[in-house]
């Protein structure tokens, strides 16, 4: 029992800095971008992963835990399929309306579903499919206001909604399959993630902004709050992989979109934004679904955990040793390995990193 309330309280831990943090940092870029003028969102990005990796350098100097070595092929990729994902969140934004990309965001959980479905055998009952969709509709009726679509635009969204899900999805079954924390993965793939970033983040600001980052005017108070959202985003890397590997992809979009609510709720009560009556009535189905979705989900992690006290030991060590790995049986290999790696993962996990 004291483990069980334990991991309850861990996780709760872990949402509570995920949703906290989120919404500071996006007050702050709001304030940033919005008054200040700053607009480049994805050199920024690439500022707060290489501050995330030198505080995390840093405390693990100070041995507040113990960096783990992974396979640099599985890392590497691992990280540059994350940098990547970012830049194209950007540039969906930047290509389409406002409207069509909050549509793309939405996207992203039944898309996770279907991806856990076919490659990781995961079932999904039809209670928690009912409480997403009511979780979507109401996110979209309180941040979905015009749908213009292009070409282009719908191609990025596309690849945007592809890689966020296999990113993520890689994040809970790297941290799980390979006995890592969310720390020490964290630490391992953020300059590789940074790396991605400081290349093609001025680049694509440029694009969107028809603005040069290194032309911008620094003022003192610009760099304050440049090195407040960098300190902020320390909490919100650390408690997005954190959040994604004690729970699941879909559990951290559920929050994902509690965030959005949140967001809405404080820029009308801090920032002063517009409000109507569709955002409020959005918002309450929003928390509706996502009270269905979070009951729904304790009473299935209820049951699992009764059904498996009642099988043998036995029974339990081989289940779990037979879990699949993005739906294939992982080949036998030995343990004693210094680094741990992916080598053994199916083709199409491979391809998500190789394109092979």
């Amino acid at each position: 029992m004291s483990d069980g309330a334990g991991s309850r309280t861990g996780v709760a831990g872990a949402l509570g800095l995920s949703v906290t943090s989120s919404v500071a940092i996006v007050i702050c870029n709001k304030y940033l971008i919005s008054t200040l003028g700053f607009f480049f969102a994805t050199t920024l990005t690439s500022w707060h992963l290489m501050v995330t990796f030198f505080t995390l350098y840093v405390a693990q100097r100070l041995h507040f835990f113990e960096p783990k070595a992974i396979d640099a092929r599985t890392v590497i990729s691992f990280g540059l399929l994350n940098g990547i994902s970012i830049g194209l969140l950007n540039l969906c934004l930047g290509f389409n309306s406002v409207g069509f990309y909050q549509m793309t965001k939405l996207a992203i959980i039944p898309f996770t579903i279907v991806l856990e479905t076919i490659f990781l055998n995961k079932k999904f009952s039809q209670t928690i499919k009912a409480s997403l969709m009511v979780l979507l509709l109401g996110v979209g009726i309180a941040s979905v206001t015009d749908l213009q679509l292009n070409l282009l635009g719908s191609i990025i969204a596309v690849l945007t909604i592809a890689a966020t899900c296999v990113g993520q999805i890689l994040t809970n079954q790297i941290q799980r399959r390979l006995k890592v924390s969310s720390t020490q993965l964290l630490y391992q793939s953020s300059p590789y993630q940074s790396a991605v970033l400081l290349v093609t983040g001025p680049f694509v600001d440029k694009l969107l902004t028809k603005r040069d980052v290194f032309a911008f005017s620094y003022t003192t108070q610009v760099v304050a709050f440049i090195l407040l959202s960098c300190s902020i985003a320390v909490c919100v890397n650390f408690s997005t992989f954190l959040v994604i590997g004690t729970t699941s992809p879909v559990t951290y979009q559920v929050l994902g979109h509690l965030k959005t609510c949140l967001v809405l709720s404080f820029g009308y009560i801090i920032l002063k934004d517009p409000f109507s009556a569709r955002n409020v009535v959005g918002i309450l189905i929003a928390i509706f679904g996502m009270g269905l979705y979070s009951y729904y989900s304790v009473v299935e992690s209820r049951k699992k955990t009764e059904a498996a006290t009642s099988l043998p030991v036995a029974a339990q060590m081989s289940e779990k040793d037979s879990s699949p790995l993005l739906g294939a049986k992982s080949s036998p290999r030995t343990e004693n390995k210094s680094e741990e790696t992916f080598d053994y993962m199916p083709r199409t996990a491979k391809s998500a990193f190789t394109g092979r």
